[in-house]
């Protein structure tokens, strides 16, 4: 800073501008430590976290925001962190906003980007090819000489599952269904000895089993199966545990699909019919041995657990070797996997010439996946779909590949680049960030797009079908909503679509984040925000028929 000329001899003046420099400086520093460099004379009061977004003067909605506020406001509901944001479907309107740029970790709403991604990708009419092919020759008589390779590409229903979903997941047949399909044309195609061994082939992208961001707790149970390109039966096998005849004495156990691949250490007693029921379930990473320990009570139902398999690709090798040996097959090498980290990639190699394909299963379009993924909220499924997506468009198969590919497209369709953070496909992993904001522009891209109905008809549907069949449950509620649920430990997320007792098209998002709620009481919270929309929200006379709530929280 210039000293004034008038100043310029005079030693007390300078002193005192000295001191005003000082000042001056301190505050300038103070300013520029305010968000976006704001000047102090024009910076508004910061807002509280919780505070609304005041977005619209309509009667309708000052009703609604006030239920908000009592809702949030409830015990538990009120220590957590909330966002939220209406819109109307039809002009874009936002007519509510709480935090709505803000970070939430949504859990299973981040299926929603990951679907999304896929279907404008690929097409919903896609579906997946898995082959038994070999790279030797069948003689005459039905000797392969050379090793049988089971190729998997991405299939997530190599199993039993039936197709199109319809209100519940169902099954026909053993998990190992596919794989036994397979094995039978093979043995139709003449197969009868394989001087080689069975290769199970899942280097169609990388092997990168666990995303960034799972927890160790995850990897033991079903929901939190590692990532492969051979899927079969979700990665997961059943244990079922029943009581012995008499006290004291071992439980018995079964596993489906047998493969004889792990070893179960039982430790489980038959206890006291009076007694409870007290189960443990152990594996440490990388073994295969399993320790059951704890007591069943006499006589009680069985206890049924869905366990991940750790190597799926090794696991099924086994399984398919068995099923061969079954169909009289003789298999003189043995059982074993084969990864994009091996020098020898045979996925490479199915389209040479040289290669003679088996057997070969067709998956159903990519749509009926995508529907059973966000009805069941299935988190293996929406990682495999994520990683063809990238393979199948630019011929990358490595994890931050795929995710370097959804940003992108998540920044081609007008979401922020830093308004949706995500480490993996399914909402898993708790390094996952996003905004209301970006989730409400997700949706309304996704219901301007050729297969936007089918999509809003794939979201699970209050009191109806999916995670939220028993949510919701009563007028005016049921059948209003339609959307993806959420949940972690201490986070909740409910997306999608509704439509009032007045006819007004909505798109929401709402995330709760650092709450100590759970069970009901953490849906019940969003359960009531629900019924404030279909009933507050709408500009015309409620609909011939519509039930209103005399009281709600």
């Amino acid at each position: 800073m210039m000293l004034p000329e008038t100043f310029a001899h005079d030693d007390r003046s300078k002193s005192r501008l000295y001191w005003a420099q000082i000042l001056a400086l301190a505050l300038l520093l103070a300013v520029a430590a305010l968000p976006g460099g704001t000047r102090a004379q024009s910076a508004a009061p910061a807002a509280p976290a919780q505070q609304a977004q005041i977005t619209s003067a309509r009667p309708d909605v000052a009703a609604f925001r006030g239920r908000v506020d009592a809702a949030l406001a409830t015990g538990g509901a009120d220590k957590g962190y909330w966002g939220l944001v209406v819109s109307d479907a039809d002009t874009g309107e936002v007519l509510y906003a709480l935090n709505a740029q803000r970070y939430f970790t949504p859990a299973s709403n981040t299926k929603l980007f990951t679907t999304a991604l896929v279907l404008a990708t690929m097409g919903p009419d896609f579906r997946f090819h898995t082959t038994l092919e070999t790279i030797g020759t069948l003689t005459p008589g039905g000797t392969l000489r050379g090793d049988l390779v089971l190729v998997g590409r991405g299939d997530p229903n190599l199993s039993n599952r039936k197709f199109p979903y319809e209100k519940k997941e169902e099954r026909d047949g053993p998990p190992e269904k596919v794989l036994a399909e397979l094995a039978d044309a093979a043995v139709a195609h003449g197969l009868k000895q394989i001087e080689g061994g069975i290769v199970a082939d899942d280097s169609y992208f990388d092997y990168e089993r666990y995303p960034s961001g799972w927890s160790i707790d995850d990897m033991l149970w079903g929901y939190g199966a590692p990532v492969s390109a051979l899927c079969i039966n979700d990665n997961t096998f059943d244990l079922e545990l029943r009581s012995a005849e008499r006290e004291g004495a071992l439980a018995l156990f079964s596993l489906e699909p047998w493969a004889g691949f792990y070893k179960i250490q039982n430790e489980v007693r038959t206890g006291p019919a009076s007694s409870e029921p007290k189960l443990s379930i152990a594996r440490e990473p990388g073994s295969r041995t399993i320790t059951l320990q704890g007591t069943l009570p006499l006589n009680s139902q069985p206890a049924k657990r869905t366990l991940a398999i750790e190597e799926p690709a090794e696991y099924a090798a086994a399984l398919l070797k068995r099923l061969l040996e079954e169909r009289g097959v003789r298999i003189y090498g043995e059982a074993r996997a084969r990864h994009s980290t091996d020098a020898v990639n045979p996925a490479d190699s199915a389209a040479a010439p040289s290669t003679l394909v088996l057997a070969e299963h067709v998956s159903p379009p990519l749509m009926e996946d995508v529907r059973l993924l966000l009805k069941i909220s299935q988190n293996l499924h929406a990682e495999l779909l994520l990683r063809v997506a990238v393979r199948w468009a630019i011929g990358l198969t490595s994890t931050d590949a795929a995710l370097k590919f959804a940003q992108d497209f998540r920044t081609r369709i007008g979401i922020n680049e830093n308004d949706a953070l995500l480490s993996d496909g399914s909402g898993l992993s708790r390094r996952n960030l996003v905004t209301p904001e970006a989730t409400v522009k997700l949706l309304a891209w996704i219901a301007r797009q050729p297969w936007g109905d089918p999509f809003r008809s794939a979201l699970p549907v209050a009191g109806d079908d999916g995670t939220l069949s028993e949510r919701m449950k009563n007028p005016p509620l049921l059948d209003r909503i339609q959307a993806k649920t959420g949940s972690l430990g201490h986070v909740n997320a409910l997306s999608g679509y509704a439509t009032t007792l007045r006819g007004e098209k909505l798109i929401f998002s709402m995330f709760g984040n650092n709450n100590a709620l759970r069970g009901h009481d953490a849906t019940e919270v969003m359960d009531a925000i629900c019924a404030a929309m279909i009933e507050e929200l709408g500009t015309h006379a409620p609909a011939a028929g519509g039930t209103r709530r005399k009281s709600s929280p």
